[in-house]
This record gives structure tokens, C-alpha cells and sequence, in this order.
């Protein structure tokens, strides 16, 4: 089962080839709210709701119709998060940026940590992930909007990766929705000048969606990342998810995030992305303006495409009150 936002309010359930609105659900948020509540699962919720009017999804995402699968009515309160260094072919685009003298990286002892405690026995705490702050849901951008750098950013580069869907209970209980393709947009130039430059990097916009796969993570997803130019292909190559290919289980990944308790305030929403191995920026690609990212995996429905767009230069200023 996938489920799709509406931008102008609306959830779309798919199953198989055919798209049907939820009937009485204007957004997947207050769908997920309600089944919480009554203790039931997402499936069950649709399926007391019922199914009403077929739509065409893809001419709905053609048109920019579609939203991110899940969004929180207030920005404020949705998180934007994520974890590197966790997929098995990561570490050697990271540890090209980062070498020291020593001929170890501090990104390669992160990434041999997860090798060796990322996958914990059950009962047992395995390693904590590098983790990264993005921002609040003023940074989620819907399908098809563009990905906009910052007019001081030195890149902007995709990352091709899964993201959570997490909304937290009454009790401060974190229960997860599904997962969607994402775009975890970074500045990649400026991480390379020092690891320490990581925060920079991470704080813009990511995208999602535009289909949300309601139930378990695969153990493998196999995706395509791609750049257009002119409408031409730049640059493509494979990307792989999945906890087959990754060196920390799920579980350990949303331990080490929702341990913290300013992550389990009742209500929040929380879209937390679970890192990459395949980077364009590796392979010597320079991104400009009017580029377009095409993310895909047939495991998680439409792809995910955005155009990339420079911020012009903004005039700031702080003042005295």
C-alpha cells in the first residue's frame, strides 16, 4: 500500500496499479493522528474509511499536484533529520574528503564503528550513527518544487536516500507511518573543506515522496539516481537501501534518534533519512542551475524529481531592539 498528499488536501491510497482517494482524509497527518488514537494500524484506518473516487496519480505528480507524502498543519513542530556514514558503500566518497596524515579519517572510524556495532543483538545497544539536523518543515519541499541552494552555498548536490515518517503519540510513544524515496540536498564543497563543516552542509531544503510505503522497509531497495541537463542524461548510476546494505540495522538508527526526549513531544512529526553510498559530487559532477535530480526505485512507486535553483543574494541585517 502507498499513500500520497494532496497539496490542495486529500490522501491518495494505492494499491497495485489503481488510485483511490480516502474517503474523510484530508491529509495523511490527521489520518495517521486518528489511527493512533483508536489503536488501530494506517490499513485499518483506510479501510474503515473506504475508498472513493480513481485518480490518475501520475498526471497529478505531471501537474504538481502532489505534496510530500506527510506534513505537519504546523512547520514548527515537523523535523527534518538524518544519519550518515551507515550504507556499506559509503565510506569511500566520505574518506576521499576527509583523509588525514594518519591515513585513517575521522569519517572512517565512524564508518568502521557501524561495521562492528551497528547491528546489535536483540537486547543489546549498538553504536550511535553520525546525525545531522536539516530543519524544520519549512525545508520539506514537495515533488517536483524546486531544490533552492542558498546564494552563499559553494554546491548543491543530491543524495538519494529513504526517509521515516514518525509521529509521536500522547504518551511521547514515536510510531512510524512508512518510508519514501528522498532527496537529502547537501553542499558538498563545503563539507569537503573540513568534516567539522558538516552542520553547514546539511542546513537546506530535502524532498520527499511523492509516495509513501505504507509497512516494513525492504531488506534491499535497489534505486536509480539520475541528473538531467537540457533534458539530457549528465550523470546516472544505481543507488542502493536497505539493511542489506547498510551497517546499522533500522532499529538501531531510531534508537539512537528518539532516545533523546526533545524527540518524543506529543504530536511532532518527524522525517528522519537513513543516509547514502552514491554521490554524483563523487564522480567529479559540478551541479548548476536549472539541473534536474531524478530519484527512483521501483519498490517505492513515482519518481522523485526536482529541478535545481539558485537563492539570489540575500541582504541581511541585524539590528539593535
Amino acid at each position: 500500500m502507498y499513500l500520497s498528499q494532496l497539496k490542495a488536501g486529500g490522501v491518495i491510497c494505492r494499491e497495485g496499479d489503481v488510485a483511490r482517494l480516502v474517503q474523510g482524509a484530508s491529509s495523511t497527518y490527521d489520518l495517521a493522528k486518528a489511527a493512533i488514537s483508536d489503536g488501530i494500524s494506517l490499513a485499518v484506518a483506510i479501510e474503515r474509511r473506504g475508498l472513493g473516487d480513481t485518480v490518475d496519480l501520475t498526471a497529478l505528480a505531471d501537474k504538481g499536484a502532489l505534496d510530500c507524502p506527510v506534513r505537519h498543519p504546523d512547520a514548527g513542530h515537523m523535523a527534518l533529520t538524518g544519519t550518515g556514514l551507515t550504507h556499506t558503500g559509503s565510506a569511500s566518497a566520505r574518506d576521499s574528503m576527509h583523509a588525514d596524515t594518519a591515513g585513517m579519517s575521522d569519517s572512517m572510524k565512524m564508518f568502521r564503528m557501524g561495521m562492528e556495532g551497528g547491528k546489535p543483538k536483540p537486547g543489546e545497544k549498538g553504536v550511535q550513527p553520525e546525525w545531522f539536523y536539516k530543519g524544520t518543515g519549512t525545508m520539506a519541499v514537495a515533488p517536483g518544487e524546486p531544490l533552492v541552494s542558498p546564494s552563499f552555498a559553494l554546491d548543491g548536490g543530491e543524495e538519494p536516500e529513504i526517509a521515516g515518517y514518525y509521529i509521536i503519540s500522547a504518551d511521547g510513544t514515536p510510531f512510524r507511518l512508512g518510508f519514501s524515496l528522498a532527496n537529502e540536498f547537501s553542499d558538498h564543497v563545503t563539507e569537503k573543506i573540513n568534516y567539522l563543516f558538516l552542520a553547514h552542509s546539511k542546513l537546506r531544503p530535502a524532498s520527499f515522496g511523492p509516495e509513501m510505503l505504507v509497512g516494513p522497509l525492504p531488506d534491499e531497495v535497489i534505486g536509480t539516481s539520475r541528473i538531467l541537463r537540457d533534458g539530457k542524461v549528465l550523470w546516472e548510476k544505481p543507488f542502493l537501501s536497505g539493511e542489506a546494505n547498510m551497517s546499522h540495522t533500522l532499529a538501531n538508527l531510531e534508537y539512537h534518534h528518539f532516545k533523546y526526549q526533545l524527540f518524543r513531544q506529543p504530536g511532532d512529526l518527524h522525517v528522519h533519512m537513513f543516509g547514502t553510498a552514491t554521490l554524483s559530487v563523487a564522480d567529479g559532477i559540478t551541479t548548476q542551475a536549472g539541473d534536474v535530480f531524478e530519484i527512483s526505485s521501483p519498490q517505492f512507486g513515482l519518481a522523485l524529481k526536482n529541478p535545481l535553483k539558485i537563492a539570489e543574494e540575500d541582504s541581511l541585517r541585524i539590528e539593535m531592539l
